[in-house]
């Protein structure tokens, strides 16, 4: 009977060693979190004794004094000051988020539209600052060059220099053989595409300038419409409540404006750059085709 003991015995050994391998990674789990509450069991009533005053360990009963000095009561000494945290300096990010979260859902389409004006302002300001030249001075060398050297002569002048007005006199230029109706002809269609280049965007400035204002209106309808509902919520009505709710429906108010003052200002600028531009383009024209006119005669 013995060896057939023995037989189950070792035939049951390689059934339990899969089920041993599968399960070690539970076994040192569980002894893991076992190890980790003991440590915090042990470690916190350190802790506590550590965040104890020192009057409260050091203390020990004192004698009894049976001299005269016995009789005074003893003073006890003041409490500590406990001494308050200073109060946490909030950075102006922090505040403009802040103040962006509390103007609700209409903040972002406010703020699409600063990007789109903030976009063109400065695409604009670029284009304009490139197109200003010195009107007297140019056409002093392109009427000079006419008169002295001939057409090509100003030609290459106008090549050499950048700007609206340049390429206005050089279309013109380049029918001078025609006659000075053909100039005209040929600066006014150059005028044209050139003032519609210097207009370009202007029209998204104009539009943001409209909208922003509009969708502040709107988000505070909307903010002051979820304060009187919060006001019929309550039971009891206190001026926090109504002043609070009232002051995050105006933030998109605040916001719109902010958007759409700097977009119209800019707007109306750019226009009144323009319009000089077209002056000087009016006057460049009429002073060629005024000397084309001598030479030709």
């Amino acid at each position: 009977m013995q060896p057939e003991r023995g037989r189950r015995r070792g035939a049951a050994r390689p059934e339990c060693q899969p089920i041993m391998k599968k399960n070690r990674p539970l076994v040192l789990l569980s002894v893991l979190a076992f190890i980790l509450a003991a440590g915090v069991l042990a470690v916190r009533p350190v802790l506590s004794q550590q965040d104890r005053p020192m009057s409260e360990e050091t203390a020990l009963p004192q004698p009894v004094d049976t001299t005269a000095s016995a009789v005074v009561p003893p003073t006890t000494p003041p409490a500590p000051a406990v001494a308050t945290p200073p109060p946490v300096e909030r950075s102006g990010v922090w505040l403009v988020l802040d103040w962006f979260n509390r103007g609700g859902l209409f903040m972002w389409p406010i703020l699409f539209c600063s990007v789109v004006a903030v976009t063109f302002i400065i695409e604009r300001s670029i284009t304009l600052l490139r197109a200003r030249t010195n009107t007297r001075n140019f056409m002093s060398d392109v009427l000079n060059a006419v008169r002295r050297d001939g057409v090509p002569a100003a030609e290459r002048v106008c090549e050499q220099t950048r700007g609206p007005i340049a390429a206005i006199v050089f279309s013109g230029l380049k029918h001078a053989n025609r006659g000075s109706e053909a100039v005209e002809k040929a600066i006014e269609t150059a005028g044209a595409v050139e003032l519609s280049f210097l207009e370009r965007g202007l029209v998204w400035l104009a539009t943001v300038s409209t909208i922003a204002p509009l969708l502040g209106f709107l988000g505070t309808v909307s903010g002051m419409i979820h304060a009187f509902d919060a006001i019929a919520a309550a039971d009891q009505v206190s001026a926090k409540l109504v002043a609070s709710g009232i002051s995050e429906a105006l933030i998109t108010t605040e916001a719109g404006l902010i958007v759409a003052i700097p977009a119209s200002l800019c707007h109306n600028f750019f226009l009144q750059q323009i319009d000089r531009f077209v002056i000087e383009m009016e006057e460049s024209s009429s002073e060629l085709v005024n000397t084309i006119d001598e030479l030709r005669s």
